[in-house]
């Protein structure tokens, strides 16, 4: 054998070698493991099909986030009530399920970008006629559906009072629905895009109407113009936000964002999709 040709026998297999070690960087099994919490009972925001699947705006956006920043994510579903205990406990990377920027939660854990403008409002049957103020309630025994450990609960407490309405708390809206349309409940306090959406827009819920306006959720503090409510990680998450928020930014600058929200709402979720909603 030459000289020249075992140099170029050696080169090859360095080449080789190299492409094998590359390759093995990719693979699954070294792949940055995450596992991320989702509620699954929040259409169309988050839902489980009829073959058992998580799906959903959420969840497929986590999933293309996920590819984008090399990461394989486990999407575990669990009660909303749980979510961010079991974050705090370590059980959790990061939820992947829109949640408010209350203080007492900005102090607990780390927010991504906003992800989707969502605000509560009331649902109630036509013609109740009610004033939705404080005074306007107080001493009427309204009974008024609100989800256990979201932050409608304390917001209804600040500007209602804690013994205003009569409360009836549930896991998730199916629920809520469900008994709303039975007539075990006066009104919902809950969120705008998924009730409208979810019964406002479909036949059952062609007696029922959004009452009281928009009401934010978030730190009164947080300019208007900056409002949305969030993924949420561990406060030592500061370089994994990072890799996050550049990616769901990517994705809304590509219109990947909107692509995949159209499939499951079909209104605009964040004012600065509004190009892409233009030309998709």
């Amino acid at each position: 054998m030459t000289t020249l040709t075992l140099r170029h026998r050696l080169r090859r297999t360095s080449a080789v070698l190299v492409m094998l070690t590359l390759g093995a960087g990719l693979s699954p099994a070294s792949a940055e493991k995450l596992k991320l919490g989702n509620e699954g009972v929040y259409p169309p925001f988050s839902m489980v099909d009829s073959a058992g699947k998580l799906t959903g705006m959420e969840p497929e956006l986590a999933r293309e986030m996920c590819k984008r920043i090399g990461a394989d994510c486990e999407i575990v579903v669990m009660d909303f009530k749980a979510l961010i205990p079991s974050m705090l406990q370590g059980k959790f990377d990061g939820i992947v399920t829109q949640i408010s920027p209350t203080p007492e939660r900005v102090e607990k854990a780390l927010f991504a970008m906003p992800i989707v403008y969502n605000p509560a409002t009331f649902v109630v049957k036509k013609g109740s006629n009610y004033t939705l103020t404080k005074e306007g309630v107080t001493g009427k025994g309204l009974r008024i559906a609100l989800q256990r450990g979201a932050s409608m609960v304390p917001y209804i407490h600040k500007h209602f009072g804690k013994d205003t309405f009569v409360e009836v708390y549930y896991d998730n809206p199916d629920q809520m629905k469900l008994d709303l349309l039975a007539g075990r409940l006066d009104l919902v306090f809950d969120s705008k895009i998924n009730w409208t959406l979810e019964l406002i827009a479909k036949p059952e819920g062609k007696d029922y109407e959004l009452a009281g306006g928009d009401h934010w959720l978030g730190d009164p503090a947080i300019p208007e113009a900056e409002r949305g409510y969030s993924w949420i990680f561990p406060k030592k998450s500061e370089e994994l936000v990072k890799r996050v928020n550049a990616a769901l930014g990517e994705m809304i600058k590509d219109c990947t964002y909107t692509k995949i929200r159209k499939q499951y709402v079909p209104v605009a979720t964040l004012s600065s999709e509004a190009a892409c909603d233009k030309t998709n």
